[in-house]
């Protein structure tokens, strides 16, 4: 088989999705079916507006918060504490045992830590002057 290399800032949907599936089917084949399922909190205030979210999935047992998000005039105030809480319940309920978060915010670090996540992993310099945090929890039922 002759193959080339290809480097693109602009991947085409369809080739993401193929390379998505088939890391997927290998992955399933491998350790067993992962059960991902995407999961959502949002804060909304009038006429429906986002003021603040958690997005992430669950798979194999695990929470994962991808993105964690406040308005400003709401930080403080315990809504990402409530948001957190909201997404740890409904992994429990999906049979999950662990959350994982990651930060390079050292504000946010200090809520996750409140919260009970405790880290895991560094990256120094990620970005240049911080570090990126790696957080995990284990959840009960």
């Amino acid at each position: 088989m002759k193959t080339s290399l290809e480097i693109t800032a602009e991947p085409s949907p369809q080739d993401l999705a193929f390379l998505g599936g088939s890391l997927t089917a290998f992955n399933d084949a491998d350790v067993g079916a992962s059960g991902r399922q995407s999961l959502a909190v949002f804060v909304r205030a009038e006429r429906g507006v986002v003021v603040a979210g958690v997005s992430g999935y669950t798979a194999w047992g695990w929470l994962y918060v991808q993105w964690l998000w406040v308005d400003e005039k709401l930080r403080g105030k315990g809504v990402a504490a409530g948001m957190l809480d909201a997404a740890e319940q409904e992994a429990v309920a999906r049979g999950c045992h662990g959350a994982w978060i990651d930060t390079f915010n050292p504000i946010a670090e200090k809520v996750y830590r409140r919260q009970g996540y405790q880290p895991f992993g560094t990256l120094t310099d990620f970005p240049t002057g911080r570090s990126r945090i790696f957080l995990q929890k284990k959840l009960s039922s």
